[in-house]
């Protein structure tokens, strides 16, 4: 019994130092003037609103600046969650001896992985739509050819259509489904 609880003690101990990493020092910014947050409907990840000064391009150095900065940071993010998952997924490999408990793990990996799969696609969403910034065919509607407007990027900041050409897509779509 001593020899089990000296190995649950060793577990226990390793699972702290993964656990008790430093976090890393965040360099403190200057408070920006003209942004705000807003969350993203999802909810799971906040962007800064960007307020356009009068008279501003639409789509100039500075909105540039500003979704490209947003598209870096929410693919970092997503990138170190799916790292996470890794990790957490190869230390976690517990054979339970109860069916019931086995399948609760397998069910709960499941779901992790289809979750990173999301994840995945939207980090390949983020990479095409920081090659249309490089091309400058960012902030554009593919199908009709205006301006997707400062609110719907900062919502959707990887939208490639215009409010109304995307409206009439699910309405296409919800067509063919019947």
């Amino acid at each position: 019994m001593a020899q089990k609880k000296s190995l649950m003690q060793k577990a226990i101990d390793a699972a702290k130092k993964v656990v008790a990493k430093p976090a890393a020092k965040k360099p403190t910014a200057k408070k920006p003037t003209a942004k705000k947050v807003v969350a993203k409907p999802a909810g799971l990840k906040k962007f800064n609103s960007y307020t356009a000064k009068n008279n501003e391009k639409y789509m100039g150095r500075s909105q540039i600046k500003h979704f490209i900065k947003i598209l870096n940071e929410w693919k970092l993010e997503l990138s170190n969650d799916i790292d996470r998952t890794v990790i957490h997924m190869q230390e976690d490999v517990t054979a339970y001896a109860d069916p019931n408990d086995r399948a609760s793990q397998e069910s709960d990996m499941a779901l992790e992985l289809r979750n990173r799969d999301r994840e995945r696609k939207l980090i390949k969403k983020i990479n095409l739509t920081l090659s249309n910034i490089e091309s400058d065919e960012y902030g554009y509607c593919k199908l009709c050819g205006e301006e997707i407007g400062l609110n719907r990027l900062i919502a959707r900041p990887t939208a490639t259509l215009c409010i109304d050409c995307k409206t009439l897509d699910e309405i296409r779509e919800k067509q063919m489904a019947k």
